[in-house]
């Protein structure tokens, strides 16, 4: 009969041990100053980081793809903390060149870039 209480502790105990986020898998907030890279999307469009549609690209002068801004260095440059929770960061190029030939800054969706891989960080 002593068992059955040590089994349910044991039980417990291993449900909430397995509730923490390992430490590399927990995301840091951002800085400015910090580093990214952009990678491609999964589809065809980016849906966390604002980047004109492609028939304004082109309107501007430019080619209708995202491929030039593929594996790009970027620079956090402002960091902006909504209501919700959720952060938005402005990036520019590290290079200073402008995104498509006419954008200097883009604003992205941090969390939600990071986590469907639109963005990554550098590792240093």
């Amino acid at each position: 009969m002593k068992k059955i209480p040590f089994l349910l502790l044991f039980v417990f105990g291993l449900t909430f041990a397995n509730n923490q986020q390992p430490l590399e898998l927990q995301q840091s907030d951002p800085k400015v100053g910090d580093v990214l890279i952009i990678n491609s999307p999964k589809g065809n469009t980016y849906n966390h980081i604002d980047f004109p549609r492609l028939n304004f690209i082109v309107k501007r002068g430019g080619i209708a793809n995202y491929k030039s801004v593929y594996g790009k260095h970027v620079v956090i440059k402002e960091v902006i903390i909504n209501e919700d929770g959720s952060k938005r960061i402005i990036l520019e190029s590290k290079d200073n060149s402008k995104f498509f030939g006419f954008l200097k800054q883009v604003e992205a969706n941090y969390d939600q870039s990071l986590s469907s891989g639109e963005i990554s960080k550098v590792k240093s």
